[in-house]
């Protein structure tokens, strides 16, 4: 069955605005400008940037409020509202909180991964959820594994290694320090398995409260932002040096250089603002592909846009061609179909039938062809 037109428009906003976000991040991430103390250096501020992305979801409330209200002027009834902000308004809108603080941790350690690392790398190792994801469903929601979601798994798993691998050897021919490399991969497989506690919350408390998708990410943006906002006063004062961050005195985050920073470069102003915008309309398309689709769809969508983000970024000469890379890639995309069921497995199901539908048959004429009577 096909896609609707709606559908198809929500599939495109997710790929674009995905694939936006992590390029977006990236550039601020490489651009150099001056911070408070006058000095010019790259923007490496991942939990000022989680503070934008959590913006970014917040306003979706806004977004919410203004269309509500629109078609609500309009007489519309409950059931006449827009899938993008349908569905139940008597909720409990500290489920969300939860689900919120598992994203904050997510989503900064992804970002300290990120400066560390490759782009592409960082969307293809996220691929390592689908790994935690199947394991705390096990464990938490009873869920039983299929044999080819196991295969799958093992796929995934083996692409990841050689995606691994593959950043290590060609740190050795670029500027990137082959430590850092390694951290940040590292920390950004970690990161999904916060991610994959935050789906399985999800999963359990919120999806089951039937809320529209603007307000799911509008709430969890709400909490996350509120939290994030709390959280960088007292990371202003710890000092932990410049071995992974690069502020002026040391400390884990300086909001004040982030700051600085973005009003003293229009590409590192840009960035920021990409990620915020971006990551608005990312969520907003990703859960509603989930309520009007499926997780499946969705997880599909989001291995295409790894292959965007690796494009723009060779064009950009961000990264170079990798083929040992690409090869990882290809087995992690594999791994990826065959755990969410998608085209390997139904085109191999849909041939054997046809394969066997034709034995059949060829079988029955035979058989009918040694009952003919002999003529004399």
């Amino acid at each position: 069955m096909g896609f609707t037109a709606y559908q198809t428009f929500l599939a495109v906003v997710m790929v674009t605005t995905g694939s936006l976000n992590t390029l977006a991040t990236k550039w601020a991430d490489r651009s150099h400008s001056a911070g408070r103390d006058g000095v010019e250096r790259e923007f490496n501020h991942p939990y000022v940037q989680a503070l934008g992305m959590f913006l970014g979801e917040l306003s979706c409330l806004l977004g919410f409020r203004i269309l509500y209200m629109y078609y609500m002027r309009k007489d519309y009834t409950e059931d006449q509202l827009p899938p993008s902000i349908s569905g139940n308004r008597d909720f409990k809108r500290s489920v969300f909180a939860l689900p919120a603080l598992c994203d904050l941790l997510a989503t900064s350690t992804m970002y300290v991964g990120l400066n560390l690392t490759y782009a592409s790398s960082f969307q293809m190792l996220r691929g390592s959820l689908i790994i935690f994801t199947a394991i705390m469903s096990v464990v938490f929601l009873k869920r039983k594994l299929k044999a080819y979601e196991y295969t799958g798994i093992g796929f995934v798993i083996v692409g990841l290694t050689i995606v691994g691998v593959s950043d290590m050897i060609s740190s050795n021919s670029a500027s990137k320090d082959t430590n850092n490399i390694i951290i940040g991969d590292v920390l950004i497989i970690l990161a999904q398995i916060v991610t994959a506690a935050q789906m399985v919350l999800e999963e359990k408390f919120v999806n089951s409260q039937r809320v529209s998708p603007l307000q799911v990410v509008g709430w969890e943006g709400f909490f996350g932002f509120v939290t994030m906002a709390i959280l960088l006063v007292p990371m202003y004062f710890i000092k932990v040096g410049n071995g992974v961050f690069n502020n002026p005195n040391g400390q884990i985050e300086d909001a004040i250089d982030a700051w600085y920073q973005i009003k003293n470069n229009w590409q590192v102003a840009c960035g920021f603002s990409g990620t915020i915008i971006s990551i608005a309309f990312f969520n907003f398309a990703g859960v509603s592909v989930t309520k009007q689709i499926s997780a499946t769809t969705r997880t599909v969508l989001d291995s295409i846009r790894t292959i965007v983000i690796k494009i723009v970024g060779v064009a950009l000469s961000w990264e170079k061609v990798d083929g040992i890379q690409l090869g990882g890639f290809s087995l992690l995309l594999i791994g990826m179909f065959l755990y969410n069921d998608v085209l390997i497995r139904p085109t191999y199901l849909k041939w054997s039938r046809q394969r066997n539908r034709s034995d059949y048959v060829n079988d029955k004429d035979t058989a009918e062809g040694y009952n003919e009577p002999i003529m004399q």
